[in-house]
């Protein structure tokens, strides 16, 4: 039985995407969640989950940072953004990141159920109408290899790497997650040399570089 997240801070948004699913997949089993750490505790209870519908601006999520972090910590589950804006630039950042596909919130019942069917037949999933401007959106510099790079990660590396950017001490880390603070320690050198980086702040800025403002949050 598919299994699936639907990951919104709007209820009336998940809503009408719980409605779109439902009219692909009736027997669907369906979870919600309001922000990064609601979708985490999901994905913690059920890893067998097949399919993530995440808000690119949603409480916790940071822009594509919450793609990255659940695309390392459950490679196996499938994660398609969901967001009012259509940025070509940033959809292609966000397929570079690893998300399945990229849903608009101005598209209809008929253009969500297109999408879905299709990412869960595993094919990239991108508005027709935006499809040419993403291919040639000019790419990010860097971005392909920060993506390589973190995807070198482990699950538990890369919890530790977004604690180490949110200014996290050693001994904090390893309170949070439950480890020793010489493990955290060794997880850091691992991190340095997958990433390429010297020190806490260069890690720390590579992985903020994939936070995105959120246009409808704008002074």
């Amino acid at each position: 039985m598919t299994r699936l997240l639907i990951a919104d801070d709007h209820p009336l948004y998940r809503l009408a995407l719980t409605q779109a699913v439902r009219g692909v997949l009736p027997e669907a089993v369906i979870t919600e969640a309001e922000d990064l750490p609601g979708v985490q505790a999901a994905l913690a209870g059920h890893p067998d989950t097949d399919l993530v519908l995440l808000d690119l601006h949603m409480p916790g999520s940071h822009g594509l940072v919450g793609l990255a972090s659940l695309r390392a910590e459950h490679p196996g589950v499938a994660v398609a953004m969901i967001s009012a804006h259509e940025d070509p630039a940033t959809i292609r950042r966000a397929l570079a990141y690893g998300a399945a596909g990229y849903l608009t919130k101005r598209a209809d019942l008929a253009e969500l159920q297109a999408g879905l069917r299709a990412v869960l037949a595993c094919e990239e999933w991108l508005p027709p109408t935006l499809r040419e401007a993403v291919a040639n959106a000019p790419a990010e510099p860097g971005d392909r290899e920060t993506a390589a790079r973190l995807a070198t990660l482990s699950p538990q590396q890369f919890k530790v790497l977004t604690r180490v950017a949110e200014g996290r001490l050693n001994k904090q880390i390893a309170d949070e997650l439950g480890i020793q603070e010489r493990t955290v320690k060794a997880h850091m050198s691992a991190i340095f040399e997958k990433l390429g980086v010297r020190n806490r702040t260069q890690a720390g800025v590579l992985l903020g570089s994939l936070a995105l403002v959120d246009p409808a949050r704008e002074a």
